[in-house]
Order: structure tokens, then C-alpha cells, then sequence
């Protein structure tokens, strides 16, 4: 035995030793990382193995590269590759924990705009056991330092070092073969994150990543109009009328939306101990003037609200990677709903965010829409507590905004984002007015106390728009932006859902967020149709009597009778009425049972859809991409000019006091001056006072 000991340390001794130990140490702690950490839907035994030996081409490759250096450099540039590689798991482990995904170099680029506050989230979403990530790294640091292992500073011939290389080139090479006989079409055909982990690691995924975004702006370079061709082929095959019996009973009304931070469907008509979680919300939602969707689907990807308000805003669907308002906000050509409603109706459009502008890029993509305004947090007096950790509590930023709103010429098409209903569903004791759930998630049991406050929130907003005849005039869209509760919290969900257990059809099923429109003497009702947010731009512009055939948008009119209610998923799997695919898994949409040996006649219907998610995302991706809008040019639509916008204070300030004194259709001015005291809340953070007591922004003290 000691013989046995006596050679291993001495070969450990080499430096080939220590790598050899270095990588195995790697390869375990990846592969507990990747099936501990992770849930990358593992079945079967071939899964099981490329999931283990996925880890060592990679490990080969990057450590690999301090063999090309001498000495005692090869030693501590190994240990640094491998705290690095260490630290990027390490930030994918909690990534993953909240967002069910990966990082990518575009969110990496974009993370200026979407890291606010993110110490609040990472404090809840860190677990100890993360740490073992570094385990092997501390280890190999401790045995150099006292020398368990002794340094090697003999000469390492680098041919040596190109064989490893190669070596793990070689493998990989096999590790891509075994996944394509497992996955056919793994590098071309997916739009899941988790399968190339799963099938190929971390290391490779990430190179996979740098390629695709490297491409992409290629891609952009070298488009040009011939590109949109099959666009706009795809487009006019799938195109659907809009329901003539709703076309244009909107025309001319100011248009509200108000976008639910994070509300899920599910809350709808939920109670914790008897108490409604949402009861205003319920109110509206079964209102006879209200058109309620209760098979609405979010449809986001990495870009989370961003991806919910660029479907919302142009019918085109969110970056596989990333957040489109990010990487392409600022460059893009869009056509846009206030672009549109602005061209062809007259609207005035603004959009209100009790945040920093440069969140998510909307100081730059609102410009490119055609906002003629964007107030964001330093257009609110500032009060004590009055910060939810994303932006201005709910109830605050919704009294504050109507300072603005009254003074919008109309019609106008104004967007408030809440954000209180915003993981990870943080809420002063003064401001909770419900039971937190009890199922023993300290993520999710919260989260119906920030819900319940939203909704609070929308009440005091329609009691506004009752006392100063707004809501007579007006559309009031509300939509939920995405989930709020991920698929990585499956007790707990099972638990809200009155369940043992959940499935992937269920999991599909908890995706629906709330979607309604409301306006006063509509004919309402709760809609069954199967739709989610790449349709709401159709739908809203045919209530307004747009003709939206004449835009490049992949979503359909809500309320038409021939639409084909299919919902893509950015991942590329979907719910129609017949079908649904989740994870990877079919189910029938009907009953909820998993499909396993379809027959002839379901393939050919599951492979129909299939083709046409597929079709569609891609296309949308090639628009985005490629900038294509730069080379369309619908009738009577004009090219935003992003230099005629923009969202200084004292500029923007001016600009709505010349328009309301021009034009004299604002609420304040029909009303006779301000209507802040019409609005109350009961937000203890304001003392009692009405928010009209408060100091707002003027242009003459507003810091250029």
C-alpha cells in the first residue's frame, strides 16, 4: 500500500500528474454541479454518461492551456483557469436558480441595464452548497502552498501540450457525435439553453454563445432587403383578419396599458385563508365590459420584461440570447405601437417607470419606438420609503404619474410598469395586507403579499379614472409580463395548484399570465382562444380600426375567428388547443396526458406545429437581427428619427407644457386645472397627504 501511495505521489509530482488531478477534480465537481444545481431533464443512460463526459473535453482544453508555459506559471496560471472557470459556474448556478437559464454574452453586455438592486436577489437566491464549486480549487491552492505537491520545473515539450489539446478537441469531437445521435440537430435546430449544457457542458455552450453572438452581428453587417423575402412570404401565409365585429370600437380612446409586474394567471380568483389575493383584479376580470384571455401565455426569454414589452409594443418576439432592447434598442429600426397610433391616429405616447431610464435600454429603444415621452424616477418627488428595490412602490409611482398623464394631450397611449410584484417580492410590514402563502419556499410564500399590493394599487388607479372621467374615454389593457414563480420551485407550485406533484404540462399550463381589456360598454366576456403576447399589438390596433396587414408582426388579432392558436415558446416549444410541448415532452392539451407513442396521424400534427414555432421564431429572428425594418416601408408609415426624441428632464417638461397649452384636449385642462386631488391612496408612506401636496419637477428647476 504505501508502494501504491509512494507512486502516486510521485507522479502527482510531475506536472502531467498535476494536471491529470487538476482535471479530474474538475470533471467531478462539474458534474455535481450540473446534476445537483441544474435541471437539465436527464433520462436514460446515454444522457447520464455524455453528462459526466461532457465535462472533460473542456477541462482538457482550457487547463490545458497552462502547459504551454514554464515553470512554477504553469502551476498558478492552471489554478487561476480553473477559479475562473469555477467562477463562471458559480454565476450560472445562481443565474439558473432564479431565470431557468444560462448566461449569455448578451446579457452579459446589457447587464448595466438590468442589475439594479440585483445584492436583494443574489442574498436570496445563494445557497452554502454553491460554494463546492471552489472546493477543488481551495484544495489544489492548499497542497501547492504547504507542499503536499511539489512544483515540476522541469521543461514540458509543448507538443506535449498540443496533444492534450487535441486530445480534447478529439473528444469533444466525440462527445458532439454521441449528442447528435441523441439530439439530432443539436447545434442548428435548438432554441434550449439546457440541452447544450446537458449534452455538450458549460465550457462549450458558453463557446457556442460567443459564436452565435459574434455571428449575429455579422449577420446584421451583411443583411440587406432580399432578406426579407421569406419574411414577409411567411407573414402573408399565416396572416388571419381582424374581427370585424371589434374593429375600431376603440377608435380615438386614450389607450392605458398597465403592465403586472410578474402576475400570473393563477392568482385570478385565488384565495389565502378566504381573502382574495387580487380581488379588484377579479372584478375587472369578470366584468361584462371586459374581454379576459384565460389561455394568455407569456412568451418571454432572457430578456424577461424586456422581451414582454417589445412583443407588446411591435409583435415581434424576444433574442434567443439576451434581451433585444439591449443589444438592439439603440441601432434598430422599429415599428412600433406609438410610432403607429402617433402616424395614424394622432396619438400622444408616453411610458412611466418609477426607475433609473437605463434600465433594460429604455432611454435609447422608447426612442426608436416613437415615445414622445419616457418619465422615469427623477420625474417623482422623492419620499421617504418610497423605494421597492426595482423603482418607486406600486401605489406611489401610480398617484405620482398621474401628474403627467393629466396633462397629455388626447387621445394618448400611456404605459405604467409596476415593479413591487418583482422577485424576490420584498414588502414593509406597514404595506402587507395578506397571509404569505405556506409552502415553506421563502421565495415564493411572499409573493402573494406583493401581488395583493398591486392590486391595491390598480383599484386607487381606476377609482382616478372614475372620478375624472377618464375611464369613459379610455382602454384600459392589463397584462401580466411574465412568470413569477420559475419551474425550479415544482413543490411549491404543486402545492398553490392543490397537487402531489407537477409535471411538464402543468408546469406549461402555469405559464399563463392575466390579459384584459376593458372599456366601458364593450361586449366582454372570458375568451378561451390560445394566444400570448406577440399577439396583443394586433389585437389592440384592430380595436383601434389599424389595419395592422400593412407591419412586419408575427402575432394575430386575439379576437378572430380563423386565428391559429398556436403559442411559440422562445424555446421553441409551444400550446395550441390539440397539443402541447414542454421540456421536451408532448402532452394532449386537452386531457394533460404526456404523449408517449404518438400514431402516424399525431406526429404529422405535431410535426405541423413544430415547423410552424420553428418558422416563426426564426423569422422574427432574422428581423431582429438583420435590422430588416431598415428596408421595409409600409404605406403611410414613416421612419422614426430617433434625434427628434428626447427624454432630458427640463426638454421633456417643456415640450408637454407647449402641447398641452397648443392642443387643449389634457384632462387638466378640460377639467380646469390640476386633478391630483382626485386621486387617494392609502400608501403610508405619504403620511396622509395627497401626492398633489408634493414638490414635483418643473422645467425651471430641472438640472439640464
Amino acid at each position: 500500500m504505501s508502494s501504491v501511495l509512494q507512486k502516486l505521489r510521485s507522479g502527482l509530482n510531475t506536472r502531467l500528474g498535476f494536471f491529470t488531478l487538476t482535471v479530474i477534480l474538475f470533471a467531478i465537481k462539474s458534474y455535481w454541479a450540473y446534476s445537483t444545481k441544474f435541471a437539465l431533464g436527464v433520462t436514460g443512460g446515454m444522457q447520464q454518461f455524455l453528462l459526466a463526459f461532457n465535462t472533460i473535453p473542456g477541462a482538457l482544453i482550457f487547463l490545458g492551456i497552462a502547459l504551454y508555459f514554464r515553470g512554477r506559471l504553469a502551476y498558478w496560471l492552471m489554478s487561476i483557469l480553473n477559479g475562473l472557470l469555477s467562477m463562471w459556474l458559480f454565476a450560472n448556478i445562481l443565474y439558473y436558480r432564479e431565470f431557468s437559464d444560462f448566461i449569455t454574452f448578451s446579457i452579459i453586455k446589457s447587464s448595466g441595464s438590468a442589475s439594479n438592486n440585483l445584492g436583494k436577489s443574489i442574498a436570496g437566491i445563494f445557497h452554502f452548497t454553491d460554494l463546492f464549486v471552489f472546493a477543488d480549487v481551495i484544495l489544489i491552492i492548499i497542497v501547492l502552498a504547504f507542499h503536499v505537491i511539489r512544483i515540476d520545473t522541469r521543461y514540458f515539450k509543448r507538443r506535449y501540450a498540443a496533444i492534450i489539446t487535441l486530445l480534447g478537441a478529439l473528444l469533444f469531437g466525440v462527445n458532439l457525435g454521441m449528442a447528435e445521435s441523441d439530439r439530432s440537430g443539436l447545434l442548428t435546430r435548438t432554441f434550449d439553453n439546457n440541452y447544450l449544457v446537458k449534452y455538450l457542458g458549460i465550457q462549450a455552450y458558453t463557446v457556442v454563445d460567443g459564436v452565435k453572438t459574434t455571428r449575429n452581428s455579422a449577420i446584421k453587417a451583411n443583411a440587406n432587403t432580399k432578406d426579407l423575402t421569406p419574411v414577409l412570404n411567411f407573414l402573408k401565409s399565416n396572416r388571419v383578419n381582424g374581427n370585424i365585429e371589434y374593429s375600431g370600437v376603440a377608435k380615438g380612446k386614450n389607450v392605458f396599458i398597465i403592465h403586472l409586474e410578474s402576475l400570473q394567471q393563477w392568482v385570478i380568483d385565488y384565495k389565502v385563508n378566504g381573502e382574495e389575493v387580487t380581488p379588484f383584479l377579479n372584478s375587472i376580470y369578470h366584468s361584462s365590459d371586459t374581454l379576459s384571455f384565460d389561455n394568455f401565455f407569456h412568451q418571454v426569454g432572457q430578456g424577461k420584461t424586456s422581451d414582454a414589452e417589445l412583443m407588446l409594443e411591435t409583435s415581434l418576439f424576444g433574442l434567443p440570447e439576451g434581451s433585444a432592447m439591449s443589444v438592439d434598442g439603440t441601432s434598430n429600426i422599429f415599428q412600433a405601437a406609438p410610432a403607429i397610433l402617433a402616424q395614424d391616429q394622432g396619438y400622444t405616447s408616453a411610458s412611466f417607470h418609477g426607475d433609473v431610464p437605463s434600465f433594460w435600454n429604455r432611454d435609447n429603444t422608447y426612442k426608436s419606438w416613437g415615445y414622445d415621452y419616457y418619465f422615469s424616477k427623477s420625474y417623482f418627488p422623492e419620499i421617504k420609503d418610497y423605494d421597492a428595490g426595482y423603482g418607486i412602490k406600486d401605489k406611489i409611482f401610480m398617484a405620482s404619474s398621474m401628474q403627467y398623464i393629466q396633462q397629455l394631450p388626447q387621445p394618448f397611449y400611456a404605459k405604467l410598469i409596476t415593479v413591487t410584484n418583482h422577485y424576490p417580492y420584498i414588502l414593509d410590514s406597514k404595506n402587507k395586507s395578506i397571509d404569505a402563502l405556506k409552502t415553506g419556499d421563502s421565495t415564493v410564500d411572499p409573493y402573494v403579499q406583493t401581488a395583493h399590493y398591486l392590486d391595491e394599487s390598480i383599484k386607487e388607479f381606476y377609482s382616478y379614472l372614475d372620478k375624472t372621467g377618464l375611464r369613459d374615454n379610455s382602454m384600459v389593457v392589463l397584462y401580466g409580463d411574465h412568470y413569477g414563480i420559475s419551474d425550479n420551485h415544482k413543490s411549491a407550485i404543486a402545492q398553490i395548484l392543490g397537487k402531489n406533484s407537477v409535471d411538464n404540462y402543468d408546469l406549461a399550463m402555469f405559464q399563463k399570465v392575466p390579459f384584459m381589456i376593458q372599456i366601458p360598454g364593450l361586449k366582454g366576456g372570458i375568451n378561451h382562444t390560445y394566444g400570448g403576447e406577440i399577439d396583443v399589438l394586433p389585437t389592440i390596433e384592430n380595436l383601434l380600426g389599424i389595419d395592422s396587414s400593412r407591419f412586419v408582426q408575427f402575432g394575430q388579432d386575439l379576437l378572430s375567428t380563423s386565428r391559429n392558436q398556436i403559442v411559440s415558446f422562445r424555446d421553441g416549444d409551444f400550446v395550441s388547443p390539440t397539443y402541447t410541448k414542454y421540456g421536451g415532452t408532448v402532452y394532449n392539451t386537452k386531457t394533460g396526458k404526456e404523449i408517449s407513442s404518438p400514431t402516424s396521424e399525431q406526429t404529422t400534427a405535431i410535426n405541423k406545429i413544430q415547423k410552424y414555432v420553428t418558422t416563426e421564431l426564426n423569422m422574427s429572428d432574422k428581423v431582429v437581427n438583420g435590422d430588416l425594418l431598415r428596408f421595409y416601408h409600409p404605406k403611410g408609415f414613416t421612419k422614426v428619427n430617433k434625434k427628434n426624441y428626447t427624454y432630458n428632464l427640463e426638454k421633456s417638461l417643456q415640450k408637454l407644457a407647449k402641447a398641452q397649452k397648443e392642443k387643449k384636449t389634457s384632462i387638466e385642462t378640460e377639467n380646469g386645472g390640476s386633478t391630483l386631488s382626485d386621486y387617494t391612496t392609502d400608501a403610508p408612506e405619504l403620511d396622509g397627504k395627497n401626492i398633489g401636496e408634493y414638490t414635483f419637477p418643473t422645467a425651471a428647476s430641472a438640472d439640464n
